[in-house]
């Protein structure tokens, strides 16, 4: 059951990024959850780099700080492209 979770969470957190950075007209639901995992991991990275808690569990902060390494992750990829 603990990785359905994990897999919903990155969906929504990868959405949520996807829209604030209008990408996701380009992304389909399989990306998203990608970007959203992937920025889960990019942004407890981060946290714990400036001294903060990372991705603690499935709770609001945790929403924030993958959503926070998501938006990290579409800015590094555009500005790549």
């Amino acid at each position: 059951m603990g990785i359905i979770l994990w897999i919903v969470f990155g969906a929504l957190a990868g959405w949520i990024a996807s829209l604030i950075m209008k990408t996701d007209a380009q992304q389909g639901a399989l990306l998203n959850i990608v970007v959203g995992i992937v920025g889960a991991l990019i942004g407890g990275f981060l946290m714990n780099f400036f001294g903060q808690t990372g991705v603690t569990g499935f709770n609001l902060y945790s929403l924030l700080v993958a959503i926070i390494g998501a938006i990290v992750l579409l800015a590094v990829v555009r500005a790549l492209r």
